[in-house]
């Protein structure tokens, strides 16, 4: 496979609501520091323009970010709004509200609904637009989202969102949300080492309704917020060698394999991995292989 030539056209295209988008998108996160949030040493801010700039040059039209996605020195939103504003016609820029980080960046408690119009205008304004694409709201551990969804609906009524997703959420949680206005999109934890029948569930329903399935952390894995795990099955390895690839982009590839509703945010400071992980999307893994890297997922955990 030679990735210089490969684009995000080769991992398909899904709708957001009325949104094309490539299945490969790129994940924000990463973008401010070596892990997330205030845990590394913030990123070069040059080249976190330059990430932005390539991806969207080999065709990433979908970018997932949060105004909570900062660390000492650099804003996820400002480098996607300095880099890439004015926005080219066709991209998709993602957010989510409800949870919520001070200046100093220690965590709040999370928003309640009639907080939520502040953490809309601050991705606006950040971002420099006068609509949001789409909104999730991030569920922590409400166990009703219906208040929060509800308000972030009338906000979408308001012409201040265009379509709405949630993220974190139960089976039972979208049908709630599903009650109160249309959901283009969930986005939960899910990778091929974490065992979930929860999130396998909540896939599949994504798939009958017709609503996009984005998994965050997907290479990470147990690694979460930190970055890409280093601990890989010897399943994902042994694909890798056969692919003769990263495992990261064996995590990628399984992830874009479990439907065609199903999305990838692999997130990146660094270019070389970016074309790494747009290259993932064209990779094609054989029956037995998905059938491999499935049986090890559910024994890993």
């Amino acid at each position: 496979m030679t990735m210089e030539t490969i684009t995000a056209e080769a991992s398909g295209t899904y709708r957001l609501g009325d949104l094309p988008v490539h299945r490969l998108g790129l994940g924000a996160m990463r973008l401010t520091g070596s892990a997330a949030f205030h845990i590394g040493t913030p990123s070069e801010r040059e080249r976190s323009l330059t990430v932005l700039r390539v991806a969207v040059e080999l065709g990433v039209n979908h970018i997932d970010t949060a105004a909570f996605y900062f660390s000492a020195l650099r804003s996820a939103n400002e480098l996607i709004n300095t880099a890439l504003s004015p926005y080219p016609d066709g991209l998709v820029v993602v957010t989510k509200v409800g949870p919520h980080r001070d200046e100093q960046g220690e965590w709040s408690t999370a928003a309640r609904p009639d907080e939520l119009r502040g953490h809309v205008e601050e991705n606006l304004r950040q971002l420099g637009r006068d609509h949001l694409d789409v909104v999730n709201y991030r569920r922590q551990s409400q166990d009703s989202i219906a208040e929060h969804f509800g308000a972030l609906a009338e906000l979408r009524e308001a012409g201040l969102i265009r379509h709405l997703g949630v993220s974190g959420v139960e089976p039972r949680h979208l049908a709630e949300a599903l009650e109160i206005a249309p959901v283009v999109c969930v986005q939960n934890r899910y990778a091929v080492d974490r065992p979930d029948p929860v999130g396998d569930e909540v896939l599949r329903l994504c798939g009958e309704h017709g609503i996009a399935f984005v998994p965050f952390y997907a290479v990470a894995g147990a690694a979460g917020e930190h970055g890409a795990t280093t601990a890989h099955d010897e399943a994902v390895l042994s694909v890798a060698r056969t692919h003769g690839v990263s495992p990261a982009q064996i995590r990628i590839a399984w992830t874009l394999h479990q439907g065609p509703h199903v999305l990838a945010i692999p997130g990146t400071g660094d270019p070389a991995h970016l074309v790494q992980n747009v290259a993932a999307g064209a990779l094609r893994l054989t029956g037995e292989e998905v059938a491999r890297l499935d049986a090890a997922r559910s024994q890993a955990g």
